[in-house]
């Protein structure tokens, strides 16, 4: 009988496995579209534990298949990419690469589904259905991996895998025989979250995450020196007053009770004390849970920048990069995971989540299939790591990957077993 405490038993066996590859892969980080590495890495681990898998899928996407003796599949996510960031931990695991960082926990997600997938192609026939392992490229930069894995079949059935082969045993040649990954009935991912302890989880049905839309701008202007203004059309002063501007369309325009956010995270000035520059550029991200609010807005900041922009002078280039949709989790799916989850971890360590300004481009699962996307608690105060995703200084308590581990595989053990 598979009982939760078995599966428990399993993850804290692989723990310090879990470890192992979640620091091997926060050393060598790599960013979105540039996975080569990390998934060659993932191959040769699924590889290792004789689990048929597929690389190359979307990209540098890896697609793994355990069988079972069920019909029904359950599919697990997790993504690979990390940021443009210089991590400023002084930890034995610290980034070699100068400026890559694994600041928002994928290094996690990747070392836990690897977990998982050791723990239920462990199972053997016990196991009651088939999973699909999904290693996702490029969740961080728009276009995103979910779609281009999607595109390429992932959820559909039919992608060839390659025999996995457990160490020590011989390697696999040709291609009869070799399984292909079935049609997935449900999706199911997890992403760290510092804000809640480790040893929690956090779920919520329906409305998760808002969509992302990426804002890039070119004020033109004509530069000069500084100490002659009137000789020059300030972009500097142009963009400044632009930012300030823009944040009137959530502000006076937005349905108060519709969520949105317009926040801009890059301007570039390249001048000087005493120069003023041509061009700024900016960069910034636009995010609702209303899909007409969204079209309408992204129209508003491009006639706001070309309008504004003309009358003090100026000229502006603008490119506004349609990113993921909303997330939405299933509601029956999420109810049964999250019942899994209390009776894996108890009740009083799973909670419910609000709504988050978060974007993740799980959602092109969510619109496909009955989906759910939860959180894993990764906080600990005594030791320090209480700082955000994305942030140089973030980290995570590697307790709670065990954590990680077994639940996704407990939570696909109950999938598995559902109706749907």
């Amino acid at each position: 009988m598979i009982t939760p405490e078995r599966i428990r038993d399993a993850a804290a066996g692989l723990h310090e496995k879990i470890v192992a590859d979640r620091r091997h892969l926060h050393r060598n980080p790599e960013l979105s579209f540039e996975e080569s590495e990390t998934a060659a890495y993932v191959a040769g681990e699924l590889q290792a534990a004789g689990i048929p898998h597929r690389a190359g899928v979307g990209g540098h996407g890896v697609v793994g298949v355990i069988e079972g003796r069920g019909t029904r599949t359950v599919a697990l996510r997790a993504d690979m990419d990390a940021l443009p960031i210089r991590e400023q931990n002084d930890v034995p695991y610290r980034s070699r690469v100068d400026g890559v960082m694994h600041a928002c926990g994928h290094d996690g997600h990747t070392a836990s589904l690897l977990a998982a997938g050791r723990i239920l192609a462990g199972l053997g026939e016990e196991l009651p259905g088939r999973v699909v392992l999904i290693f996702q490229p490029a969740e961080e930069r728009a276009p995103g991996g979910a779609a281009a894995m999607i595109e390429a079949g992932v959820l559909d059935g039919g992608l060839q895998m390659r025999e996995g082969v457990a160490a020590g045993g011989p390697a696999a040649s040709g291609t009869a025989g070799r399984p292909a990954a079935p049609r997935v009935d449900a999706v199911v991912g997890q992403h760290v979250n510092p804000e809640i302890p480790a040893g929690t989880v956090g779920f919520r049905a329906g409305l998760f995450m808002a969509s992302v839309d990426d804002v890039f701008i070119t004020v033109h202007g004509v530069g000069g020196h500084a100490a002659k203004p009137q000789q020059c059309v300030d972009p500097v002063a142009i963009a400044s007053t632009l930012v300030v501007t823009l944040q009137q369309i959530v502000s006076r325009r937005a349905d108060p009770i519709v969520a949105s956010v317009l926040s801009f995270g890059l301007f570039n000035a390249p001048g000087a004390a005493n120069v003023i520059p041509d061009q700024v550029d900016l960069a910034g991200t636009f995010r609702t849970t209303n899909p007409a609010w969204r079209g309408e807005a992204v129209a508003l900041i491009e006639a706001t920048t070309r309008g504004l922009v003309a009358s003090l002078g100026g000229k502006a280039d603008v490119n506004i990069v349609r990113g993921y949709p909303a997330l939405h989790n299933d509601q029956a799916l999420t109810e049964r995971a999250k019942a899994g989850a209390a009776a894996y971890l108890g009740e009083e360590r799973v909670m419910e989540l609000p709504p988050a300004m978060w974007g993740e481009d799980f959602a092109y699962y969510a619109q496909q299939r009955p989906a759910c996307f939860y959180n894993l608690g990764v906080r600990n105060e005594a030791r320090g790591i209480i700082h955000p995703v994305h942030s140089s200084r973030f980290d995570l308590d590697e307790e709670a990957l065990r954590t990680g581990a077994g639940l996704l595989a407990w939570i696909a053990l109950g999938e598995l077993e559902s109706r749907g």
